[in-house]
């Protein structure tokens, strides 16, 4: 079974996470420094392959109410560059407080926050991908069985 990326888009850096081959779990993988890590979407391309990736799932910055912003409207823009560098399908999940779960998460843990910013981003990826996984699981599991 193909497995799914999750990503938490930022201008200085962009967590990934990877699912299960099963599709049940997420577990953070790594965080891309955009000022120092070369072409992310060549990464992403080999990363693909390497991992057997069939989907990506982005998260989508929504303001409180719900609607798209500016940093939303970056995500977009981003997802416009991926999709015509890649050919597998790209959803994307609501990312709101991700990143204040992740601070929350690092702190329960002892963790200096100043001293893992790169973990912040891979693992608000993996709760991005974990929420996608956990919805995909509700709806199969609503379906009707004949």
């Amino acid at each position: 079974m193909k497995r799914i990326l999750g990503i938490d888009f930022g201008e200085r850096r962009i967590g990934l996470a990877l699912s299960d081959p099963l599709g049940k779990m997420a577990w953070p993988f790594l965080t891309f420094d955009t000022r120092e890590d070369g072409d992310f979407f060549q990464r992403i391309e080999q990363l693909i392959e390497k991992e057997n990736i069939g989907e990506i799932v982005l998260g989508m910055p929504r303001n409180m109410d719900g609607s798209i912003g500016k940093k939303g409207k970056e995500v977009l823009e981003f997802s416009k560059k991926l999709s015509s560098r890649i050919k597998i399908p790209i959803s994307f999940w609501d990312e709101r407080l991700t990143t204040v779960e992740s601070l929350r998460v690092l702190r329960d843990t002892g963790a200096k926050l100043h001293k893992h910013k790169k973990k912040v981003d891979m693992l608000s990826a993996a709760f991005i991908l974990q929420g996608y996984l956990d919805n995909l699981r509700v709806k199969r599991d609503e379906k009707p069985k004949s």
